[in-house]
C-alpha cells in the first residue's frame, strides 16, 4: 500500500469536510481555495471485492467504492470512510446506449433522502467530448454541463466546464493521469493521480471519476 500513497501533506478530504458542500453541490469555505491531489486506486479494500479506493494527500483512505463480489453493478455507492453513502450511481441502458445517473444522499435522524444530481453520457467522438456531464435542476444549477476529454481506458483524461449545450468557459477543473513516484517511476494503470482545481466541487469530480471507472469497466 505504501507504493500508491502520496507524500504526506494536508489532507484534501479533511479540507472538503471542513469547508463543507452546500445543498447545491458547491464548495464553501476557505479550505477549498487551492488545488488538491488525490490518489485513486481502482481496487476495493475488500478481499475479492470490486470497486475503488480514494486516498487524500496525507496517504489515508478518504473515500471508497465497494461492490463486493459484483463487478459492473448497476447500482454503485460512493462512501466516506465510515461507510456513509455520499453518492449513489445507477447505470441505465437503452439498447446499445448507456448513461449513468448520480444522486446525492442526505442522512437524516431516521431516514436517508436522495436528490438527483448529475448524469453522464458518452460523447459522439470525432473530435468531440469523450463524455458529457449534465447537472440536474436544484443541485448546482440545472443544465450546467461539464465535458470529459481523453481516454479513461489509458487512465488519462480531464474534466472541464462546458459541453452538452450547457454553456461554460472550457476551464479545466480536474485532471487524471497515471501516478508517478517521487523518483519518476510510473505505476500501473489502476493507480491514478487526480488533481482538482481550487474552485471545483471535489465530491462532484470524484463522482465523475467513479463513473469513468464504470465506463471503462474497471470496477
Amino acid at each position: 500500500m505504501a507504493k500508491i500513497q502520496p507524500l504526506p501533506a494536508a489532507s484534501p478530504s479533511a479540507e472538503w469536510q471542513h469547508g463543507g458542500a452546500g445543498v447545491d453541490g458547491g464548495v464553501q469555505g476557505k479550505h477549498q481555495k487551492k488545488q488538491a491531489v488525490y490518489t485513486v486506486w481502482m481496487k476495493s479494500l475488500v478481499f475479492n471485492g470490486h470497486g475503488c479506493t480514494v486516498y487524500g494527500s496525507d496517504g489515508r483512505v478518504a473515500f471508497r467504492v465497494d461492490n463486493y463480489g459484483c463487478r459492473g453493478s448497476r447500482d454503485v455507492f460512493f462512501m466516506d470512510t465510515a461507510g456513509n453513502t455520499l453518492i449513489g450511481i445507477q447505470t441505465k441502458s437503452f439498447g446499445m446506449l448507456k448513461r449513468w445517473e448520480a444522486s446525492r444522499h442526505h442522512d437524516g435522524e431516521e431516514t436517508t433522502t436522495t436528490t438527483p444530481w448529475f448524469r453522464v453520457q458518452r460523447g459522439r467522438g470525432r473530435g468531440g467530448a469523450m463524455a458529457t456531464v449534465t447537472l440536474h435542476g436544484g443541485v448546482g444549477g440545472g443544465g450546467r454541463a461539464y465535458r470529459i476529454d481523453g481516454c479513461p481506458s489509458k487512465s488519462e483524461y480531464r474534466i472541464s466546464r462546458g459541453g452538452g449545450g450547457g454553456g461554460g468557459d472550457g476551464e479545466v477543473v480536474a485532471e487524471v493521469a497515471r501516478k508517478q513516484t517521487a523518483s519518476g517511476v510510473v505505476l500501473g494503470e489502476d493507480v491514478l493521480t487526480l488533481k482538482v482545481g481550487p474552485d471545483a466541487d471535489h465530491l462532484l469530480v470524484l463522482g465523475v471519476v467513479v463513473v469513468c471507472g464504470l465506463m471503462n469497466r474497471a470496477m
